[in-house]
């Protein structure tokens, strides 16, 4: 999980995705602001689960974009869907207790909302294309190719 360039590069590049590579979007909603002790320790439970995931590379996930606003996402990318469901099924993980900690906390009050997308990619069927851009996307944690 490399930090990457932080200057766009110069020309067109393409990502080269290994087969079943998994893009997984995860994020939260705040719906009443006023209900900070609602939506707070929802949004603070995500920095634990990805300290654990650098740390553990063999885990699988390949890295990470989040962008932060009324709603954040998080985007992930994972080297496959078997090791991203190990991870989320795994008691012993950050993730098993954070969820369970969520639904006792939040449960349906509707005061903050948590979505979750996975989609497994084929190189054939992906289109992904990088110009004047700093490292980013799949092309940040996959190899990349110079395209004339």
């Amino acid at each position: 999980m490399s930090r990457g360039r932080k200057r766009p590069t110069g020309g067109r590049r393409t990502a080269d995705v290994p087969d079943g590579t998994v893009v997984f979007l995860i994020g939260m909603r705040i719906n009443k602001w006023w209900k900070i002790h609602r939506w707070l320790p929802s949004f603070l439970a995500m920095p634990p689960m990805l300290v654990e995931l650098r740390k553990q590379p063999e885990l699988g996930m390949l890295g990470y974009h989040v962008w932060f606003g009324r709603t954040t996402l998080l985007v992930e990318y994972w080297k496959d869907m078997d090791h991203l469901m190990a991870h989320a099924r795994n008691a012993d993980h950050e993730n098993v207790p954070a969820w369970r900690r969520f639904n006792r906390r939040v449960g349906v009050d509707g005061s903050v909302g948590v979505f979750h997308e996975a989609y497994i990619t084929h190189p054939d069927e992906v289109h992904i294309i990088y110009r004047n851009m700093p490292e980013f996307g799949m092309g940040r944690f996959t190899k990349t190719e110079v395209q004339e």
